[in-house]
């Protein structure tokens, strides 16, 4: 019989190259991104500084600005119909 050369697998070599190259592209593309985003990005907009305070209705939990919302004893409601209705349950 005849004796097959004992060569080494190509395919774990050919896989890391594979992985080395995604993993260079992706760190390339992630340092692009993170290098061409503006720096005064992390700053508030004028619109985020000038928003209203939210607040939460004790009924139904919803959040809304506190310009629109209903006060009674120091509790905020959404609507009226909430506010004559009192607190919702507490388990929200």
């Amino acid at each position: 019989m005849a004796k097959l050369p004992n060569h080494p697998p190509k395919k774990p070599l050919t896989m890391l190259r594979l992985l080395f190259w995604i993993a260079l592209i992706a760190a390339a593309v992630w340092f692009w991104r993170k290098f061409k985003r503006p720096a005064d990005a992390s700053r508030p907009t004028p619109s985020e500084q000038n928003a209203p305070p939210m607040v939460r209705c004790a009924h139904c939990g919803v959040h809304l600005p506190r310009d629109r919302a209903l006060s009674l004893q120091q509790q905020w409601y959404c609507s009226q119909g909430h506010l004559e209705q009192g607190p919702g349950s507490q388990d929200r």
